[in-house]
């Protein structure tokens, strides 16, 4: 559900007073984390994390004009979502992720492609969710990326 919501902190202080610590704190680690050179802006309705048009001039393939997406955090109607596109693009990433989150959570992985869901906030691994933010520069990025979903 993307919000038509125009800054992140907007979209923050829109959100029901049960799930702002979890989003906040989950703000908060992937900020902390994440290496130099990704913004935090509105990304598809979200507060998103992406390679700005100054790094990566060409943008995003589905659309130039926006800049090249990695992370956005979601609070969904029945869940807390983190949209991680090196997850879904890198299967070192995803087998490390997938193989660590038992060590972490008593909660069963719940994914889809880039998408981890987390039902109950208190289930939210932040340490876990931290070093997955590490395991990608821009740089490493911009190229998996090329790899993955440029067509030459």
């Amino acid at each position: 559900m993307q919000s038509d919501i125009k800054t992140v902190d907007q979209y923050f202080d829109s959100l029901p007073e049960d799930r702002k610590p979890a989003m906040t704190r989950l703000r908060q680690v992937i900020k902390d984390n994440l290496p130099e050179g990704f913004t935090e802006e509105m990304s598809y309705g979200l507060p998103g994390y992406v390679v700005p048009h100054a790094l990566y001039p060409a943008g995003y393939h589905c659309d130039p004009k926006l800049p090249l997406p990695f992370v956005s955090i979601a609070s969904q109607k029945n869940f807390i979502a983190v949209y991680h596109m090196g997850v879904y693009a890198d299967p070192k990433i995803l087998d490390w992720f997938a193989s660590e989150f038992p060590k972490h959570s008593k909660a069963k992985l719940d994914m889809g492609k880039s998408c981890i869901r987390f039902k109950k906030p208190e289930n939210i691994p932040f340490e876990l969710i931290g070093e997955l933010m590490k395991k990608m520069s821009v740089k490493d990025w911009i190229g998996t990326y090329e790899m993955a979903f440029r067509r030459k």
